[in-house]
Parts: structure tokens; C-alpha cells; sequence
């Protein structure tokens, strides 16, 4: 299974570090598992998801075009764009 990396800032890392949980369950729904948050410790907001995917395709296609659920969610953690992917070759 591979694993993939999506990169991208966000508004509070504070705020987003408490949807741990939640984010591990909305990236289950679209097949992902052993989800991992990752923030930068040069005091920035960047941050970085890890998950092992099994379909690649659904996932960057649920990211193209993320459903209702997973955009609402995105939006409470306060995810800004641009999101940056990078999947296990």
C-alpha cells in the first residue's frame, strides 16, 4: 500500500492539531490508514498529513474534488490551500 503526503498551511496550528482524530477519520473514509500529522518546527504554519493509501487515484481524485463532508472538515481545520501531494513511488 502506498503511503502519501499532503503538505499545506494552515490558519491555526493549534486548532488544527485538536482534529487529530477527526482528520484520521475523514481520510479513513476515503481509503486511507495509519494516518500521521506532521508540523514544521520552524514556527510556520505548515503542516503535512501521511497516510498509507490504498487507491491513489480515489484519493487524489476525493482531493481534486473533496465531497461535502471532507470539505467542511477541511474548512474547520483551518486548511489554506494550496494542498501539495506527493505519493510513495
Amino acid at each position: 500500500m502506498p503511503n502519501m503526503i499532503i503538505t499545506h498551511s494552515v490558519a491555526d496550528v493549534a486548532n488544527w492539531r485538536t482534529f487529530t482524530g477527526e482528520r484520521a477519520e475523514q481520510i479513513s473514509m476515503i481509503g486511507g490508514s495509519d494516518v500521521t500529522d506532521y508540523v514544521a518546527q520552524d514556527g510556520s504554519n505548515s503542516v503535512a498529513v501521511a497516510a498509507d493509501v490504498a487507491d491513489v487515484a480515489a484519493v487524489l481524485a476525493a482531493m481534486a474534488a473533496p465531497p461535502p463532508e471532507l470539505m467542511a472538515a477541511m474548512q474547520r481545520h483551518g486548511v489554506l490551500p494550496p494542498l501539495t501531494i506527493y505519493v510513495e513511488s
